[in-house]
C-alpha cells in the first residue's frame, strides 16, 4: 500500500509537437516550474500552449518564455498574465551544464511537453539544434516510407 503512494505516475498534459519537427532533440531533460495557484487549475483542465515556447538562462537561472497558459475562470483577480515568464526549477550544476551546450551554436532549450508526476506538474526540456528544410523534408519522406511499408504498399 504505501509502495503505490511513493510511485509516481507520469500524465502527459500538453506536448509540443511542433518542436519535434522544427528540431533535432539531442537530450531530453525534468524540470519542475514554479506556477500559481490558478495557473495549475488552468493547466489541470488542459489549457496550457507550448507551440512557440522556449527557455532562456538568466544569472543561473532557466526561464521559460512564451508558454501559454489560459486564465482561469473562476479566478477573478488571482490570475496572472497567460504569457508571463515561468521559472523553472532544476540544480546549479544541470543549468550551467545547460548553459554551456546553448553556447554552442544553433543549440537551443525548447519544452517538449508538460506533465504531472504525482501531484507535481513538471517540463520536459529537450535541448535541441535546429533542422534546415532539407532535414524536414528527408523526415517526412521517411514517414512516408513507413507508412506505405505498413500499409503493404511496397
Amino acid at each position: 500500500m504505501a509502495d503505490a503512494k511513493n510511485r509516481k505516475e507520469k500524465r502527459v498534459i500538453v506536448q509540443n509537437r511542433k518542436a519535434r519537427h522544427d528540431y533535432f532533440v539531442e537530450e531530453t531533460y525534468e524540470a519542475g516550474i514554479e506556477l500559481f495557484g490558478t495557473e495549475v487549475k488552468s493547466i489541470r483542465r488542459g489549457n496550457v500552449n507550448l507551440r512557440d515556447s522556449y527557455c532562456v538562462i538568466r544569472g543561473g537561472e532557466i526561464f521559460a518564455l512564451g508558454m501559454h497558459i489560459s486564465p482561469y475562470e473562476q479566478g477573478n483577480i488571482y490570475n496572472r498574465d497567460p504569457l508571463r515568464e515561468k521559472k523553472l526549477l532544476m540544480h546549479k550544476r544541470e543549468i550551467r551544464k545547460l548553459q554551456e551546450a546553448t553556447s554552442r551554436q544553433g543549440y537551443t532549450l525548447v519544452p517538449l511537453s508538460l506533465y504531472f508526476s504525482g501531484p507535481r506538474v513538471k517540463v520536459e526540456l529537450g535541448l535541441c539544434k535546429g533542422k534546415r528544410l532539407y532535414d524536414k523534408r528527408e523526415a517526412e519522406a521517411e514517414r512516408q516510407i513507413q507508412r506505405d511499408i505498413e500499409r503493404g504498399d511496397y
